[in-house]
């Protein structure tokens, strides 16, 4: 009885002394051998180990182990529970219950299940879970004697129970200040991280702002570079620096900057691309770090034939200046010192700095090339001033030209239709001399009888009827081209009856369309009186008329005209149609630009349809339209004013 007291006391001061140690340690190793020493105080226990459970991985690692015949692991060492020899553990750990064994039934079970053993066989095993509050494994507890006369009894087994209760709560309390200090490590690492980043932030913010300034400043190109060498400095070592632009006209290198601690600026700057490593970042396009190793694996592979400069670099960064997707040139930073090399997180902020480089580049560029262009257009505004007024000059002068030359040609038309009718009075005025000659002869030779008076009447009387008719025909025909004439030249505004008008136009052209087969019909009513320009209506209708005779009727032995003019209101709507060959709808489009013609080099100006145009929506204040298809003729639909000096409705 007192014996079974001392060891309640000795179990109640273990408890305690667990409490104690837990609080007093942070050392997972010393808190299990100070448990350790108090367990084997109240049991048999020269033979003990405490293995800690992984559920991520079903690992389980040896925190402390103690034994009389087998060496400890590898407490850092981590083994599956499928591993050999751990199978009493497995089934403690797997099924939180607690397991004692003897050695003969541990080795029953071996044989019976194939179950291979490592380490020493044991007389007695003694295994008990460690769970926290939530149910959790933390491991297994265990206990072995290898004494045949040292086994574990009853008692042992209930205080040992007891005793892996209290070590699984201090162990969870240990694990979780554990945990703890690990987050507060981590996060302090974090934390730490996120403060360098933050500065790492600021100051390529910093660098870009500073950037984005240079392309304001409207510095020259070399102090440009040598402040974006500045501004890259600050962000990584860059004591040997290179801007080179690429010329893809040439397909050359030009070196812009140049700083090295070994080599001077190469005598010519500018090179063809060839093979070295900034031409290879040209030819790849893409951001490159090179070494050493791959420079020799570069020239190996024949992707890098030439190395300007020295070959003992330690580290090598090359990036891209990307305009619009196309190269404009090359940032190089090189280091000969084996403590300075670059990564690939150096690489990725050069390669942004340089798209911001590439940005701004841009934009001088933009600038320049805009003052430039300005500057330019400044000129160019000058020479088209200039070259307006000579067209415009030019212009005048060509449609005056075109009016005479129309005017010539009905001059050239009228003046052959005037010498029919007069070579025929011409021919009768000499027949009638040369028979009053000799009648006269005759009567005063006294051998005039009845019958030659009345012979002589009759060609007296017949001579007479020609030179009158045809007299009064060149009458006509000049009255008509006269008045044709004078209004095409003058441009004067009056008023005349409009019908009548029409016929004189169409007199004066008789000559042209002399032995075609044109059917002219005019619509018009016979007493309208307008008030406007007679000389643009005819310059109007002659051209309408001549452009249908040498466009429309061409190759055509027949063909149709209508002119029509009917009252709209205060306006005049006048619709000339042709059945000729028409026009197709590029043709069309062109139809009223100046200089256009289908006979270049025929004779044809191309300016008849502009003066049109200008004649109806200029001096006679209407508008003019045009259509056609190939085939089916050409139609002119104008409207303007009867009085010219209202504006058309």
């Amino acid at each position: 009885m007192e014996n079974r007291l001392q060891r309640l006391e000795a179990v109640q001061a273990m408890v305690l002394e667990i409490g104690r140690i837990s609080a007093d340690t942070n050392d997972l190793r010393e808190f299990l051998h100070a448990i350790h020493i108090a367990l084997s105080r109240i049991m048999y226990a020269k033979n003990f180990y405490i293995a800690l459970y992984n559920p991520e991985d079903e690992s389980i690692q040896f925190a402390y182990f103690l034994d009389e015949v087998d060496a400890p692991p590898d407490p850092k060492r981590r083994f599956k529970l499928e591993a050999p020899g751990s199978f009493l553990t497995k089934w403690v750990i797997l099924n939180q219950k607690p397991l004692t064994a003897r050695g003969a039934e541990m080795r029953r079970i071996t044989i019976e299940q194939n179950i291979e053993v490592t380490g020493a066989p044991s007389e007695h095993w003694m295994g008990y879970p460690l769970i926290d509050h939530q149910k959790r494994t933390l491991g297994a507890m265990v206990v072995q004697s290898y004494d045949k006369e040292v086994l574990y009894s009853e008692e042992d087994q209930a205080l040992f129970e007891l005793i892996a209760r209290h070590i699984s709560n201090a162990l969870e309390a240990f694990q979780s200040v554990d945990k703890l200090e690990r987050a507060v490590q981590e996060r302090t690492a974090l934390l730490a991280h996120e403060v360098a980043e933050r500065r790492r932030s600021e100051k390529i913010q910093g660098a870009l702002y500073a950037i984005a300034e240079l392309s304001f400043s409207g510095e020259e190109a070399h102090h440009l570079y040598r402040k974006l060498h500045s501004i890259v400095e600050n962000l990584i070592v860059a004591k040997n620096f290179l801007v080179a632009l690429y010329h893809p006209e040439s397909e050359e290198i030009s070196i812009q900057y140049f700083v090295d601690e070994k080599d001077a600026l190469p005598t010519h700057a500018r090179f063809p691309l060839g093979m070295g490593m900034t031409s290879f970042v040209v030819h790849t396009g893409k951001a490159q770090l090179i070494d050493p190793v791959r420079l020799n694996q570069l020239i190996k592979d024949g992707e890098i034939k030439q190395v300007i400069g020295g070959r003992d670099i330690e580290s090598w960064l090359g990036v891209p200046i990307l305009i619009k997707d196309n190269i404009y040139g090359v940032i190089v930073v090189q280091s000969y010192d084996s403590k300075i090399t670059y990564g690939h997180a150096d690489l990725e902020l050069l390669a942004y700095v340089a798209s911001h480089i590439a940005v701004t580049i841009a934009r001088m560029n933009a600038d320049r090339e805009l003052r430039q262009t300005k500057f330019n257009l400044e000129q160019q505004n000058i020479a088209l001033n200039e070259a307006l007024s000579a067209l415009q000059e030019a212009q005048i002068e060509l449609v005056r030209q075109e009016k005479l030359a129309s005017l010539g040609s009905l001059v050239a038309g009228v003046a052959h239709e005037i010498n029919t009718p007069l070579g025929i009075c011409v021919t009768a005025t000499s027949h009638l001399i040369e028979e009053v000659r000799l009648t006269r002869k005759d009567i005063l030779a006294a051998q005039f009888d009845d019958t030659q008076r009345d012979e002589f009447l009759d060609i007296l009387d017949q001579s007479l009827r020609i030179l009158s008719t045809n007299t009064k025909r060149a009458a006509a025909l000049v009255r008509s081209f006269k008045q044709v004439a004078v209004d095409q030249t003058s441009n004067d505004k009056r008023k005349f009856q409009l019908h009548s008008y029409l016929n004189e136009i169409l007199i004066s052209l008789q000559p042209k369309l002399k032995g075609r087969n044109i059917d002219i019909r005019i619509d018009c009513p016979r007493e309208l009186t307008i008030d406007s320009f007679p000389g643009a209506i005819s310059q109007i209708l002659t051209n309408f008329v001549m452009n249908s005779l040498t466009h429309g009727f061409e190759n055509k032995d027949e063909g149709e005209i209508l002119i029509v003019f009917e009252v709209d209101g205060v306006d005049l709507k006048f619709l000339y149609q042709d059945d000729g060959h028409g026009m197709d709808s590029e043709g069309l489009s062109k139809l009223f630009d100046p200089f256009y013609t289908t006979k270049r080099g025929q004779g044809g100006s191309g300016l008849g349809t502009h003066i049109v145009y200008n004649l109806v929506t200029g001096l006679l204040g209407g508008t003019i339209k045009a259509d056609s298809k190939p085939g089916q003729g050409l139609r002119y639909q104008l409207r303007f004013p009867i009085n010219a000096n209202l504006k058309s409705s």
